[in-house]
């Protein structure tokens, strides 16, 4: 399983033109799945997630976690986390779970991550989705289980 948690000032969620979810400042969290992957990986990923110290405290140093900031997570299935362009130059899917798995997984970790007192908000799994986000920092951290 593969995160990739960017700390943003503001991110939107669309699916076609119309918004489906949006979060003030937080993290934006692009969450992939990989055959194999179980709700352990799943724990592992929203407790790291939730206590991530990428916030700054008062003296600039990047000791807080979303929580403490009182910002919100949206969490995104992205399964091209899993594209593998290694041979020739259009990328490979095989490594990703097939969507009966990666889905619960995916609203496994949400749920997750709500049991730390944040909240989530979340696209729509399978969906083309349109995210704008304004990156704050910028930061991002690839978490992996």
């Amino acid at each position: 399983m593969r995160a990739v948690v960017q700390r943003v000032k503001r991110t939107t969620l669309s699916v076609n033109g119309e918004l489906i979810s949006e979060i003030p400042f937080g993290l934006t969290v692009f969450l992939g799945v990989t055959t194999g992957d179980t709700q352990k990986e799943a724990a592992y990923l929203a407790k790291k997630i939730a206590n991530l110290r990428i916030f700054e405290d008062e003296n600039g140093k990047m000791n807080l976690s979303v929580k403490d900031v009182g910002g919100e997570v949206l969490l995104v299935s992205q399964f091209t986390l899993y594209g593998d362009a290694s041979h020739g130059n259009r990328p490979s899917f095989t490594l990703a779970a097939r969507p009966e798995i990666a889905e619960p997984l995916y609203e496994y970790v949400i749920d997750e991550v709500k049991t730390y007192g944040i909240t989530v908000k979340k696209g729509v799994f399978g969906a083309d989705m349109q995210i704008v986000q304004h990156n704050d920092g910028p930061v991002t951290i690839l978490l992996e289980a």
